[in-house]
């Protein structure tokens, strides 16, 4: 489980499962990233969107 859990957008709760520890749009992850000096991985999609999901199951994002 990650930070998405208690989202309350479709698309981001779709994610709620996902293995990586996503974290949703603020200054929060930036502040976060920036003190431990990693990258920010930014996912931008839909709940609609046919290529995220295809995105999604072919990357280790899906778990797989």
């Amino acid at each position: 489980m990650n930070r998405l859990k208690d989202a309350t957008s479709p698309y981001l709760l779709q994610h709620a499962g996902n293995p990586v520890d996503w974290w949703e749009w603020g200054a929060e992850p930036f502040e976060e990233a920036r003190r431990r000096n990693v990258p920010v991985l930014l996912s931008v999609g839909y709940a609609a969107c046919h290529w995220c999901h295809v995105v999604e199951r072919s990357t280790a994002v899906g778990g797989s």
